[in-house]
């Protein structure tokens, strides 16, 4: 599943420890989610949504 969390999070000029923190994860997951790496569960997609103020959708894209 691609994502655009990296530009997101840039845009509000945030770092990966900023959104871990906030979210309660590690600075290793968020990495890992901009790098495709990991997908998200459904809370933590949400949870990014609604810090970026966004829908899921605009922030993930099914890869088919």
């Amino acid at each position: 599943m691609k994502n655009n969390i990296k530009e997101l999070r840039k845009q509000m000029g945030l770092r990966q420890e900023d959104i871990a923190k906030e979210l309660d994860v590690t600075r290793q997951t968020i990495n890992a989610i901009e790098n495709n790496k990991y997908n998200p569960t459904l809370e933590l997609a949400m949870k990014l949504a609604k810090l970026f103020k966004k829908p899921v959708e605009e922030i993930f894209e099914l890869e088919i």
